[in-house]
């Protein structure tokens, strides 16, 4: 249930390159400080904020002499190593008038995903919020490549959320919230609030973004679900509210909100279940459901009544019911094709997946 925000509890505010930029004309100053506003108000409020920001790659395009976002590695790195600066360069002025200091913070999977380098970035941003400086995050793609990327700035805000404990994940992004349909329908309305299981958020993840930007409402969505299984509430709103943040901290009903989860993941879980790209699905019969939900086991080839995609063993498996309907997601230990040949094999104690590398996701 939406609820207000006591001063002194962390926040982690995200904002999109949508909000940021305009087409063919690279950042846009009077969005940005709008951002720096937002955040900057939150702290004078009693607020710690983590600012996660997309932008680095767009701002650097109009340098570039590009209008589109590169879809080659390289291209998307230069283009981050040039604009980054220039990010980094608007948000400190903007900051400093507001008598703020921030501090850049590079992040990529393999510091999230590693205990040591984890527990130091944990370390670095709550001694940053300690001293009222205001971290700004961004993920490392002038470095990063497919194995070390998180992929998109939306799940990095999840991943920060749980990274410092926070109270409250805002995603801020060009449209008034998550809606039931494409926002330019007729039949589109608006969600204000709803819960992180609720299959409605599994029928619009499948919504288009924006041309600047590299998620979507379906990554969207899977950051709010990361959040939600960190016990963290989150709320997508739009950048241009008027003091969106305060508001929202408030109580208001501003955006939509997503109700947390009882339960807690571990981040190890966290990044199975949410920042991995699946490599193919699985259906189980009934007897296959019952056994991984209700009874904690291992996912065996034998419950598995088909079969989709050629992933191999080490990728994410999504885990669906007899329905079709996506109910766990887990790493498997075997490829598809052995998968297929034990189905009907003899050996039923293979695993597909053990319990230890299957995150349930509804129960």
């Amino acid at each position: 249930m939406r609820r207000s925000i006591a001063p002194g509890d962390v926040l982690v505010v995200k904002i999109g390159s949508s909000s940021l930029v305009e087409v063919d004309k690279g950042l846009n100053p009077a969005a940005l400080e709008r951002v720096v506003e937002h955040v900057a108000r939150a702290f004078s409020s009693g607020y710690p904020t983590v600012l996660v920001t997309s932008g680095a790659v767009a701002a650097g395009l109009p340098a570039l002499g590009l209008s589109n976002r590169p879809t080659d590695l390289a291209g998307l790195q230069v283009a981050a190593a040039v604009g980054q600066s220039r990010l980094m360069g608007m948000y400190a002025d903007q900051f400093a008038k507001r008598d703020l200091v921030i501090g850049q913070v590079l992040l990529t999977r393999g510091v999230l995903a590693n205990r040591t380098p984890y527990l130091n970035a944990r370390t670095a941003l709550s001694s940053m919020l300690e001293r009222r400086i205001v971290p700004v995050v961004n993920e490392n793609d002038t470095v990063g490549v497919e194995e070390l990327r998180v992929g998109d700035n939306d799940r990095l805000a999840a991943l920060v959320s749980h990274l410092v404990s926070a109270d409250l994940l805002i995603l801020l992004t060009d449209t008034p919230g998550l809606y039931s349909a494409d926002p330019s329908s007729r039949d589109a309305t608006l969600i204000g609030e709803v819960s992180s299981g609720d299959w409605t958020l599994d029928s619009i993840a499948g919504l288009p973004g924006g041309r600047l930007g590299s998620g979507g409402v379906s990554s969207k969505v899977a950051a709010a679900r990361m959040a939600a299984f960190s016990g963290i509430p989150t709320v997508v709103a739009s950048s241009a509210e008027p003091r969106v943040v305060e508001r929202i901290c408030r109580g208001e009903a501003i955006g939509t909100w997503v109700n947390p989860e009882a339960r807690k993941l571990s981040a190890r879980k966290l990044w199975i279940a949410f920042g991995q790209e699946s490599g193919g699905r699985v259906t189980l019969d009934a007897g296959a459901v019952r056994a991984i939900i209700r009874l904690k086991r291992s996912l065996l080839p034998v419950g598995v009544r088909e079969i989709e995609g050629s992933f191999t063993a080490g990728e994410a498996v999504e885990v669906l019911d007899p329905g079709g309907r996506i109910i766990a997601k887990g790493i498997a230990r075997i490829s598809a094709a052995e998968c297929r040949s034990l189905q009907t094999s003899a050996h039923p104690t293979t695993e597909l997946i053990h319990r230890d590398d299957l995150v349930i996701l509804r129960e």
